[in-house]
């Protein structure tokens, strides 16, 4: 398997298990806080279901404006993230010209990192794939630098080695775990 197609599998997991926690979400959980700063489980909801929207625009070479505020989650998420979702996909698996795999690495790891933001938010504890949060942390770790984390990124928390993968991809995307964790310096990842 060719490492742009190994990387659509694993989107595509990670867009199937992010429908699966976006499904088990209840309308009075809307206005709870989430691990992200400043968003509610409707704006994340949000944010979650134009995402591969978004990443199809990108592929297709326009230019997205990430710095918007999300859109509040209309009442049919669960189906407008999966029927995005599915486009997202049919386009990555169309013949065509070699696609570099870590866009599709990078839309892996912001689609996992806000999988886990939402089951946190919302007291799910659902069985999220390892292999999903092992290359979503390959490519932020590689790719992310104290300068391009932006606002959507924190400085990376501190966890033990031996915490679950899910966990270390959350810290290093500077989500608070509990109060065991710490903010790292701008040099640690």
């Amino acid at each position: 398997m060719t490492a742009h197609n190994q990387s659509v599998a694993v989107l595509c997991r990670a867009l199937d298990q992010a429908g699966d926690v976006l499904a088990a979400v209840r309308a009075d959980q809307l206005a709870q806080p989430t691990p992200c700063d400043d968003w509610d489980v409707a704006q994340l909801i949000g944010h979650l279901v134009s995402a591969p929207a978004r990443f199809l625009e990108r592929a297709r070479g326009a230019d997205t404006d990430w710095s918007a505020a999300p859109q509040p989650a209309a009442s049919n998420w669960v189906a407008d993230f999966r029927s995005n979702a599915d486009e997202l996909i049919h386009h990555w698996r169309q013949p065509g010209d070699a696609v570099d795999a870590r866009q599709v690495d990078w839309q892996t790891a912001e689609i996992a990192v806000h999988t886990w933001d939402l089951a946190r938010a919302t007291g799910q504890s659902p069985p999220l794939q390892p292999e999903v949060a092992e290359r979503g942390l390959a490519f932020m770790s590689a790719m992310m630098t104290p300068e391009n984390r932006g606002k959507a990124f924190a400085p990376a928390v501190r966890v033990p080695d031996d915490a679950p993968i899910y966990d270390r991809l959350a810290a290093f995307a500077g989500r608070a775990l509990d109060a065991r964790t710490e903010a790292s310096g701008p040099s640690s990842a």
